[in-house]
């Protein structure tokens, strides 16, 4: 989530120029680091930034996401890409309130999500057949991506909507392809300062490579950490938000299955993988089944602090006795409307994983 204006005179930093497909954490797409994990608190960074984009850049750390959306009044407006909050985040009748409340939210996408519906202005973006580009996977390894297929319809690349929208807002973003960004991108991310597009033919490159001569880093640390010593901090042991009492006996946490990803916005329109894995089941130890005495239906009302849904049972011994688990890939019933929006104060990530709740059967 990028281009977000503090009502609190908060500094908010849209911190990369371009994103051009990479990973969030390469490109600067966290609220403290410019692409490559530089510090926009470090001077010699922003100066290094400063001059390359010709403007006067903040040196204060932004927002984190759950700031963002978890905090009624702490923006104005939200320019959304490729995300969808109203699936993905916690205590979704909060968010709702929270993004209609915004004076204006931007999505762009290549779907309308349950996000986009909320939206004042949807931008169509492509998907990954439809683009030129590079992509980085999560072992680092840069690869080429080449258009399959013209965009369709009205979707245009989201560099070339980025770049457009920042002409009109007064900023000259005038790039020409994927390759100049990528040329950018090497010359002030010195992780990628050797990775080029006439060397990512076959197999692309990892970084850290910092220059032409470098054949890509296949291990980061393979004999030693890449910062000598390692690093070890004890930290202190702080409860949960919340914990299972009388009124909410048991722990719910949500995670994916293998057919889907995240919200399923992408995943739930390929009929082969919806016949796979249909709809999210509550899952319950059979020994906790006996004990609220759920025999004779297989529906249930799960309910917790802020909210109630129904959904299939689904018994198992794959869950430990106390705890009962779901997937939150459907679009119904829709699970984040359980979950906490409590954070921790260090990485400020929502309590998405442990809540509170309460089971009863449901006569269907």
């Amino acid at each position: 989530l990028t281009g977000n204006v503090g009502r609190e005179g908060v500094g908010v930093n849209t911190i990369s120029k371009q994103n051009n497909g990479q990973g969030a954490g390469d490109m600067g797409c966290l609220p403290n680091i410019y692409p490559g994990g530089q510090q926009v608190t470090d001077p010699k960074i922003n100066e290094k930034f400063e001059k390359a984009w010709g403007v006067k850049l903040s040196s204060k750390i932004g927002l984190t996401e759950s700031e963002m959306i978890c905090d009624k009044g702490r923006i104005k407006g939200l320019y959304i890409m490729g995300g969808n909050p109203m699936r993905s985040g916690p205590n979704l009748n909060k968010i709702r309130e929270v993004l209609e409340n915004l004076d204006f939210l931007v999505v762009q996408d290549i779907f309308l999500t349950e996000t986009a519906e909320l939206a004042d202005v949807v931008l169509p973006g492509v998907s990954f057949v439809e683009k030129d580009g590079t992509f980085t996977n999560v072992g680092r390894r840069v690869q080429r991506v080449r258009k399959a297929i013209p965009e369709i319809g009205q979707s245009r690349q989201e560099w070339e909507i980025i770049s457009e929208i920042s002409q009109r807002m007064g900023y000259p973003m005038s790039y020409h392809s994927p390759e100049e960004i990528m040329e950018e991108i090497a010359t002030l991310t010195p992780p990628y300062g050797g990775i080029h597009y006439d060397r990512l033919d076959g197999h692309g490159l990892q970084w850290p490579c910092p220059n032409r001569d470098h054949q890509g880093t296949a291990y980061l640390h393979k004999d030693k950490f890449s910062r000598g010593k390692g690093l070890f901090t004890s930290v202190e042991y702080h409860p949960p938000a919340e914990s299972p009492d009388e009124e909410y006996p048991f722990v719910l946490t949500t995670g994916k299955n293998l057919h889907h990803l995240h919200t399923g916005a992408v995943t739930r329109r390929s009929a082969p993988l919806d016949d796979l894995a249909r709809e999210d089941f509550l899952e319950m130890n059979p020994l906790d089944r006996r004990k609220i005495g759920i025999t004779d239906t297989n529906w249930v009302r799960v309910s917790s602090r802020r909210g109630q849904i129904e959904m299939k049972l689904k018994i198992t011994d794959r869950v430990p006795e106390g705890t009962v688990f779901t997937t939150f890939h459907s679009r119904e019933p829709a699970v984040n409307i359980l979950t906490n929006d409590a954070w921790d104060p260090l990485g400020k990530v929502p309590e998405l994983k442990l809540s509170a709740v309460r089971i009863e059967a449901v006569r269907k």
